[in-house]
């Protein structure tokens, strides 16, 4: 059976920093607990925090809010570096603008999730985003850890720890449906079909596919509570830290 939902509130408080920086990757497809997860290491160990997905939503968005058709590889490409995307770093409080605008809540609506693939998969948008990512890394003052897609692959192929989350498509939908407020079992089987077409998509995609570093530490989460995958990373983080 899948683990309990739980928030990454309830698996861990923040602590001030201790021991050097360290860099961590962490990364896996949609409903493997990412996000959960990778805030509450961070949080725990005193480290900033980069939602790297978000980033990809609110370029997504601002498409969108453009008027720019998301298939248009040209058109997407070219606009690619015009939105000013901005991450905070706080894993009690992260916050996402674009424009100066507050983009957390409109950066997960449907039309977005149904769009983010096309968008991310432009290599433009990759390049920019990317090169966003590593200047935020680069800035962490006691370190960080991201979490996405490509991070450990490409991002940051030579962050100190890198992890790659699995879990079953059945614990997976589970766990985003709940987290959109649905158990019902049409949503969870559409929530499932979705989750499969995106793998597929982020997986077959030309440039940064999703996929699992040589040298990361595989986890999978589907029969893991929240607390017990925080554990086993942030002993990984200390023993790297342990070796500087």
């Amino acid at each position: 059976m899948p683990a309990p939902v739980e928030t990454a509130a309830t698996a861990a408080t923040t602590a001030p920093a201790t021991g050097p920086a360290v860099i961590v990757a962490i990364d896996g497809p949609s409903g493997t607990g990412k996000s959960s997860t990778s805030k509450a290491v961070a949080a725990r160990l005193g480290m900033s925090f980069l939602d790297t997905g978000a980033q990809y939503r609110a370029m997504t968005w601002w498409m969108i809010s453009n008027g720019i058709d998301v298939t248009d590889t040209a058109a997407v490409a070219t606009a690619a570096h015009k939105p000013v995307i901005d991450s905070g770093t706080d894993p009690a409080a992260p916050s996402i603008t674009v424009d100066g605008a507050d983009a957390s809540g409109p950066i997960r609506t449907p039309e977005v999730t149904a769009k983010v693939s096309a968008v991310s998969a432009v290599p433009e948008v990759r390049a920019v985003i990317t090169r966003l990512q590593r200047s935020i890394a680069a800035a962490a003052p006691h370190g960080i850890v991201a979490e996405g897609r490509d991070i450990g692959t490409t991002v940051l192929p030579d962050a100190d720890v890198k992890v790659f989350l699995t879990a079953s498509a059945e614990a997976r939908a589970a766990r985003r449906s709940g987290e959109l407020g649905s158990t019902a079992t049409a949503d969870v089987a559409a929530t499932r079909e979705a989750l499969i077409k995106r793998d597929a998509a982020d997986s077959g995609r030309k440039t940064s596919p999703l996929a699992k570093a040589g040298d990361a530490t595989e986890i999978d989460t589907t029969d893991l509570t929240l607390v017990q995958v925080i554990d086993r990373i942030v002993a990984l983080v200390e023993e790297k830290r342990a070796a500087k």
